[in-house]
């Protein structure tokens, strides 16, 4: 089998693939700049005749699979393969592979980092600092810029997969009571409160946006329940901007209705009107949807990846990163 690999792969991971596929090509997206279009992954594909796709960014459309029907699996290097057309896929018989998790750690780690620096007003004292404002009082700053402690806070996620149950179990060492809302998910532990989603808004102190975008989520967090929150509660969405209705949130911060909001995500990236008001909001600590954004995460991701294709190829097992028909996959041999 031929595999072409247009995501960022650790070499090692490469070479392990190798060993079962025997040959590998890698075309990352990174040295060209930007993920690849339509006509540019079919004119990649034609070229290079794999097998195989392992992909991240990259527009596998509906086109890309009727011209280039004849792949035995796609994967998709992202928590979920929302730029791969997955039912035509599906019913071409492609198996499609994709890395859930892989940014947990990253992203439960710039939750906590961004937490405690709003609540400790860290950038602006940096700035007061900065900016030579720093008098002759000796207790001024500790005065202008008393936050508070993340232990004893009470969060609570909407949404309670991989990188919320990640965050909860980071932490336990503060500590912090969490409570969560998702119908998917059972009783986790019983440190873990299972609850209503006005609940959680009601009585967290923050509430922390953890959910996939579909059409039942899709502006699904709005006036009616943003309104719940408590005049001291952070507001925090690392998730999707879509599953937000965000001008509902920028006049409920406006208002100062609540504390403050943390944002990775907006609706428009690069920024629209409606996301430029809500960053340069006093009260808002927004960043350019980095939450996901480290190193670790490519490797996270290959590691991941690989394990899924030699238990499907190699072992002959199933894969709880797999998303395919089974219906289908009775009827089609996969070679």
């Amino acid at each position: 089998m031929k595999i072409l690999i247009t995501a960022p792969y650790l070499q090692v991971a490469q070479e392990k693939l190798q060993e079962q596929f025997e040959e590998i090509i890698y075309k990352p997206w990174k040295p060209h700049g930007r993920a690849y279009n339509e006509e540019e992954l079919i004119h990649l594909l034609q070229e290079t005749k794999p097998d195989g796709l392992i992909t991240e960014h990259d527009e596998v459309t509906e086109k890309v699979i009727a011209v280039y029907p004849d792949l035995q699996f796609i994967g998709v290097c992202r928590g979920t393969p929302s730029n791969v057309a997955v039912t035509t896929a599906t019913e071409a018989g492609i198996p499609v592979f994709f890395t859930p998790a892989r940014n947990a750690q990253a992203v439960a780690e710039m939750f906590i980092a961004n937490v405690i620096t709003f609540m400790r007003y860290t950038l602006p004292a940096i700035d007061w600092l900065k900016g030579g404002n720093w008098g002759e009082g000796a207790h001024t700053s500790y005065l202008q810029f008393k936050g508070n402690e993340l232990a004893g806070k009470t969060i609570g996620m909407v949404g309670f997969g991989a990188v919320g149950q990640r965050i909860a179990n980071m932490v336990k060492g503060f500590p912090c009571q969490i409570q969560y809302y998702d119908p998917f998910i059972d009783e986790v532990a019983n440190e873990y409160r299972k609850t209503t989603i006005e609940d959680v808004f009601e009585t967290s102190d923050i509430v922390s946006i953890h959910l996939p975008v579909n059409q039942h989520t899709k502006g699904m967090i709005d006036r009616s329940l943003l309104s719940l929150m408590k005049p001291d509660a952070i507001f925090v969405n690392t998730a999707r901007a879509v599953v937000v209705n965000n001008d509902e949130l920028l006049n409920i911060l406006e208002n100062k209705k609540i504390r403050g909001a943390i944002l990775d995500v907006f609706d428009h990236e690069p920024p629209g009107e409606t996301d430029l008001k809500l960053i340069n909001l006093p009260n808002v600590l927004a960043t350019p949807h980095i939450a996901g954004a480290t190193f670790e995460v490519e490797d996270h991701h290959a590691e991941i990846m690989n394990e899924a294709l030699m238990d499907w190829f190699v072992k002959g097992k199933s894969s709880t990163r797999l998303l395919f028909n089974k219906e289908i996959l009775k009827t089609k041999a996969v070679q």
